[in-house]
């Protein structure tokens, strides 16, 4: 069995990392050397070096009462301007002074909530499908085996250094949210009550899809699948090139997926005969709540597998909530008996285990900082902004988008749900989205200008994973126009964009050609 680490026991982390920040913000310590500092404490400084960021690990992306409760007294109690639900399921406040960086990151763990390895090369937020345990057609409910995986891997923050950090994901059915199959260890549910085992996957430069080195795994057995794949990452990875430190070039190193599935199973074998005991016990976990006859609908409304009870979906555009509806959420759902918010790898916002009556209150709560359409669901990283890395403004894109697709009277279903990322490292996943873009530049009369490089035909289902086709770069200032014009071609079709996109393979492509040339 494992052994749990208290949150309180970060505590004693903090004093060197308000010293260094103090440092850096008193132009003692250059922003290379802070950022490799800053990391292992889950922040960074923002564009600019004049504000912080701060990353909130959630595991498996579940938002208790108790976190909720803190979030909302963060925002009340401290200068924080900015809040956003990211793709790897955790909460970043941005915008943040060094005093209230400091602040937060210590009274969070008071609430449980560890921010320690949230950047940095460590075992970064463990992911799970939002609606495990409560989504009707699930295999199984996953997450109470995604939180046991998150416990053991804080246990490896201070272990001897990987190469790069470590992103394991669970999910509950095919519809693979987290992108198990493609992370750098994944566990996809099977109809059996067991794990398929999926390693060295990733985006970003060099994209590859997971290889399936297990099948068929009790989940009281993941523990020591996830000391393999520490074991092997320790073994192959790269510790020479910076770029090249991710799991999904141990594929090349290893001679090819079958050469790196018997890699890791060489050290999965090690782990086995060592002994050591990483057994789980049987975990389960059932909703008691019943329902109270009230009743929901709507389309912000998904009936729960729980009869008489529901979930509302609330999406902030870009992921970023209204700071005062965050508060209104927190505060409702600490009268409502085992409700709670979970976060999605697409930043939605779920709030689960609700009555008919109260799903109402939340509805109303996040009427007006919600998303409209499937289109308005897009998904985009921080962007440029605001991120040291970034290139482009990926949310300004996504803002400038959503506008012009409202002023055109686009009806939804014409246009789906896009993956925006402001550079290469696609925390947007704009590769394996139906419609991706990915920060770029074009030349234009010799010189270059702000641009976004168009991605079409991704798909991350599980057993139809797909990589979109790279077209080209378009002009950050045409590509409204450009989705104006495509959602208009769909409209006009009568059929729903996939349906349409499944029919009119070369469409987008030629939708695009006036803007791509």
């Amino acid at each position: 069995m494992i052994n749990r680490i208290d949150p309180q026991s970060w505590k004693q982390d903090l004093p060197a990392f308000r010293e260094k920040t103090a440092a850096f913000y008193s132009g003692e310590m250059d922003k290379g050397a802070y950022k490799g500092f800053s990391g292992l404490y889950g922040s960074y400084a923002q564009r600019g070096g004049q504000a912080s960021m701060l990353r909130l690990r959630m595991t498996a992306g579940r938002v208790t009462k108790e976190k909720l409760a803190f979030l909302a007294e963060a925002i009340r109690s401290y200068p924080v301007p900015r809040a956003h639900f990211t793709t790897c399921q955790t909460v970043q406040f941005h915008d943040l002074d060094p005093d209230t960086v400091c602040a937060i990151m210590e009274k969070a763990l008071d609430s449980g909530i560890v921010t320690m390895g949230g950047g940095g090369d460590f075992p970064r937020n463990v992911m799970c499908s939002p609606l495990s345990g409560v989504e009707a057609g699930e295999y199984f409910d996953v997450m109470p085996w995604a939180e046991a995986a998150g416990e053991y891997l804080m246990t490896f923050i201070k272990a001897e250094k990987m190469p790069r950090k470590l992103k394991v994901g669970f999910s509950n059915s095919p519809a693979n949210l987290t992108h198990a199959t493609y992370r750098d260890l994944g566990f996809a549910a099977r109809p059996d009550g067991k794990f398929d085992v999926y390693s060295a996957g990733g985006l970003g430069n060099n994209p590859k899809f997971g290889v399936k080195v297990a099948e068929g795994v009790a989940p009281e057995k993941i523990l020591y699948y996830i000391k393999a794949m520490w074991l092997t990452f320790r073994a192959y990875g790269n510790y020479e090139n910076r770029g090249k430190a991710r799991t999904r070039y141990m594929q090349d190193v290893c001679g090819g997926p079958e050469g790196y599935a018997k890699a890791y199973r060489e050290k999965l074998d090690e782990v086995l005969a060592s002994g050591e005991n990483l057994d789980l016990a049987a975990e389960p976990r059932a909703v008691e709540k019943a329902g109270d006859g009230s009743a929901a609908s709507g389309p912000r409304v998904i009936p729960q597998k729980q009869a008489g009870l529901y979930t509302v979906v609330w999406h902030p555009i870009g992921g970023q909530p209204d700071l005062a509806a965050l508060c209104r959420v927190s505060d409702l759902i600490q009268g409502m008996e085992e409700a709670e918010m979970r976060l999605a790898p697409d930043e939605t916002a779920y709030l689960v285990n609700l009555t008919g009556a109260e799903a109402e209150k939340l509805l109303a709560a996040t009427a007006e900082n919600s998303a409209q359409s499937l289109f308005e669901t897009s998904v985009s990283c921080i962007g440029g902004k605001t991120c040291q890395v970034g290139l482009r403004d990926s949310q300004g894109l996504l803002a400038a988008c959503v506008a012009a697709v409202r002023e055109a009277g686009i009806p939804d279903g014409a246009l789906p749900q896009m993956h925006i990322s402001g550079c290469p490292s696609s925390c947007g996943t704009h590769q394996t989205g139906c419609i991706g873009f990915r920060g770029a530049s074009k030349p234009v009369d010799g010189k270059p200008q702000s641009a976004f490089t168009l991605y079409v035909g991704g798909n991350d289902r599980q057993g139809q994973e797909k990589m979109g086709r790279e077209l080209g770069a378009i002009l950050e200032a045409d590509i409204p126009a450009f989705l104006v014009a495509l959602g208009k071609t769909v409209a006009e079709s009568g059929m729903p964009y996939a349906e349409w996109a499944q029919q009119n393979p070369e469409g987008v492509e030629a939708a695009a050609k006036p803007y791509l040339g």
